[in-house]
């Protein structure tokens, strides 16, 4: 009775879907049950060796993932870090993000130990990060209203305040010339700060309901967004100040989680169908072109990065996966 009655709510969940066009690529996703219940496991990042590191968000703790394996290795927090957000450096350091606890953090993955660099005041809740190839790490702080850069060898911190208020930076992306674009999720508009003077600059999109909430970057210049609140994909162009958007096919769309490949396709999670549902765009030809659901439901997946290849993601599910993308 129980596999009649997942067999037909798997195929309501497949009627619900928008029809796919017949040359739409399909995509193979693995995923990896994270062996700790309950934690919110997201925000995966490769590093050089290959190791997946992720944070428990929930759970308070940073993991890594040997996908060779399938093995686990946890690193506890202290209780009420609330971590949001790991990255990597080249030597294969984890810094994460102590949103609940004012700090962004440094493990040494060999003995585990633990270099906190504190937030000034008003920075309580560092959210979100992206290293700028120029010793220093800008991080998002949503609640506070507020970006900032650390620099990773002497834990100096400098932050700047959004001017709209409530603005909620968000997702971030540092382009080569190590400047950092943010997603302003509460308001219509995008963010960014010159690296050398800290002037900040908020660009709105031109709907006034848009709430962009994640963002990336392709090798054009462009700064690529989703609008959680509408289902819209975006793109602001630096060069000219203009802006293109695209509806998602689904009409409980919701996408959150995106990230760009190798070859300038945007890869999106539309976080408002269950099971969650991972669409690949052609800026080229301006379609989306491939699709796929994520297995375990996925709940909601918050963010996603392109390395090593394939798309990663960190799933409310319980997983880590990935996103083997077409030719």
């Amino acid at each position: 009775m129980r596999t009649i009655r997942t067999l037909l709510l798997a195929l309501l969940a497949l009627a619900a879907l928008p029809a796919l066009a017949a040359d739409e690529a399909r995509l193979r996703i693995e995923e990896w049950t994270v062996p700790w219940p309950d934690t919110r496991p997201r925000d995966p990042y490769r590093a050089p060796d290959g190791q997946v590191w992720f944070v428990g968000q929930v759970g308070h703790y940073v993991a890594r993932l040997d996908p060779a394996s399938g093995r686990f290795r946890r690193y506890d927090l202290p209780a009420g870090t609330g971590p949001h957000t790991v990255v990597v450096d080249e030597q294969g350091r984890p810094w994460y993000a102590g949103n609940l606890a004012r700090h962004i953090g440094r493990i040494d993955p060999e003995s585990g130990a633990l270099t906190r660099f504190e937030m000034p005041e008003g920075a309580d809740d560092p959210h979100s990060m992206a290293f700028d190839g120029r010793g220093g790490l800008w991080f998002t702080v949503q609640a506070g209203n507020r970006i900032g850069r650390l620099v990773m060898e002497t834990g100096e911190v400098r932050v700047v305040s959004v001017p709209t208020p409530a603005a909620r930076p968000y997702g971030i992306v540092v382009d080569p010339e190590g400047r950092p674009w943010v997603a302003l999720f509460g308001t219509n508009q995008l963010a960014t700060v010159d690296p050398k003077t800290f002037a900040i600059s908020e660009i709105a999109l031109p709907r006034a309901d848009a709430r962009p909430r994640r963002i990336g970057r392709t090798r054009d210049g462009r700064i690529w967004y989703v609008d959680h609140a509408q289902g819209y994909l975006g793109a602001h162009s630096p060069a000219d100040g203009s802006v293109r958007e695209w509806k998602l096919p689904s009409e409980r769309s919701a996408p959150y989680a995106m990230a760009v490949d190798d070859r300038d396709r945007i890869w999106v999670f539309e976080t408002g169908s269950r099971p969650n549902r991972v669409l690949g765009f052609d800026p080229a030809s301006e379609r989306f072109f491939a699709s796929a659901e994520v297995p375990s439901g996925g709940g909601t997946v918050r963010h996603a990065v392109f390395q090593g290849g394939v798309v990663w993601f960190g799933s409310d599910a319980g997983t880590i996966g990935r996103v083997h993308l077409p030719d």
